[in-house]
């Protein structure tokens, strides 16, 4: 009689597209920045999901607006 102690190894299944787009909604947030329409600059704050969320005068500000909500500032370029 065989011994074996080894646990299966995982079975992995892709995500559905609904579920790989909420990954981390509730604990990240993009920010980039952007030129608004009369021409001044901005950051946005944006969701893991893409949805817009606010708006600052400076990355330092967007991060401690997000950490405020308890969420990690990711920047995106």
């Amino acid at each position: 009689m065989e011994n074996n102690n080894e646990a299966p190894a995982p079975v992995f299944k892709p995500l559905a597209d609904d579920a790989f787009l909420s990954l981390g909604t509730q604990q990240i947030a993009y920010i980039k920045a952007v030129d608004l329409p009369d021409g001044a600059h901005a950051v946005a704050i944006f969701s893991a999901d893409g949805k817009p969320m606010a708006a600052a005068p400076s990355v330092e500000i967007a991060q401690a607006l997000l950490r405020q909500h308890e969420l990690e500032p990711a920047l995106v370029h």
